[in-house]
């Protein structure tokens, strides 16, 4: 059996006071006393009041509702973008509905038409690696709903977007495996779709060039997964065309060209180094040998991301469009230490 909501009405007959005397000081309004207000408020706790927030989005045109779509939550990245996106939106009053993609462009179709049903007053993206039309992203924009981009931005709308300096972290990865000794460096890339992984190819391919080493075309090969980094080392050692160091496009695919090396019998980092990309530092200080990352700022791209969304909602009529670039840290381990015997 059902139980019916308490309303103010109810409150203000238990009081025998108006309705809209209630509601005043439900607001704590200036011209209620201080003994009516504490009266009301003790009556709604002892009655379980909670407020209507379907009228109230109703009255406000707001549902205070944000959406945010992931490629994956247990990502230790994504995990942490999410986490400052619910803190920044949690004191402007918001709830945030999370769907995750799974790096599938049909389920970030449909997430997005799930926000959308839902009346999100906005939403945060941040693209499926297969995402090559972007007609859900653009009804988005013409229903005048805000949208920022994270991480994996779409370059083909013109909106907010909060990224890495993924160029930058990975030619800081690159001159550091360089002056470790390393000369014969392969990458291991992301799809060619995803701007963050054109980003960090081209910062491997400058910080080569700048230090006038040639890059054969079958050491930078796409690979960006546990699976698929296992894979395309095994394949490279078995030909007896050995890189020294390889640097991948995130941890995980450097975690599958780690366990390539050493099932081939060959020692990290005495022989091969490798730098990964992201940096979970929940495992990769537990890994052997543990692993040199390229750090993003997960939790403040969320809390940038949501920034600029509460920023175009207060600004519709003369909204900004505003493009962050936050700083990478190459956080060195052992992994990368070329030569050296652990």
């Amino acid at each position: 059996m059902s139980i019916e909501q308490v309303t103010i009405k109810d409150i203000a007959r238990k009081l025998n006071i108006a309705p809209s005397t209630v509601s005043r000081a439900l607001k704590d309004h200036p011209d209620i006393s201080d003994a009516t207000k504490k009266a009301v408020m003790e009556v709604a706790k002892e009655m379980d009041y909670q407020p209507n927030t379907v009228a109230l989005s109703l009255r406000k045109s707001k549902t205070f509702t944000l959406g945010v779509i992931v490629p994956e939550i247990v990502h230790f990245f994504f995990s942490s973008i999410i986490s400052g996106i619910e803190d920044v939106a949690y004191a402007e009053g918001y709830h945030v509905m999370i769907c995750q993609s799974n790096e599938d462009f049909d389920r970030e179709v449909s997430s997005t038409n799930a926000l959308l049903m839902s009346r999100v007053d906005g939403m945060l993206i941040s693209m499926s690696k297969h995402t090559e039309d972007y007609d859900h992203f653009r009804t988005i924009q013409k229903r005048g709903i805000p949208i920022v981009f994270f991480d994996r931005v779409c370059k083909e709308l013109d909106t907010s977007t909060v990224v890495a300096e993924d160029h930058h972290g990975a030619y800081e990865a690159t001159e550091h495996l360089i002056k470790a000794g390393c000369r014969k460096i392969m990458h291991l890339e992301g799809p060619t779709g995803l701007l963050i992984s054109k980003n960090r190819k081209q910062g491997f391919l400058d910080a080569m060039k700048d230090y006038d080493l040639s890059v054969k075309d079958e050491w930078i090969s796409k690979a960006d997964n546990f699976e698929e980094g296992y894979k395309t080392l095994k394949e490279v050692l078995i030909k007896g065309d050995k890189p020294d160091a390889v640097f991948t496009i995130n941890d995980k695919t450097a975690l599958g060209a780690m366990k390539a090396i050493k099932e081939h019998g060959l020692r990290i980092p005495t022989e091969i180094a490798i730098v990964g990309f992201s940096d979970d530092p929940n495992i990769n200080v537990l890994i052997d040998p543990p692993l040199t990352s390229v750090a993003q700022p997960g939790y403040d791209m969320g809390t940038t991301a949501a920034r600029l969304f509460f920023d175009h909602l207060s600004n519709k009529e003369s909204l900004e469009i505003t493009h962050e670039v936050l700083k990478t840290q190459l956080v060195i381990r052992e992994s990368s230490l070329f030569g050296k015997e652990l």
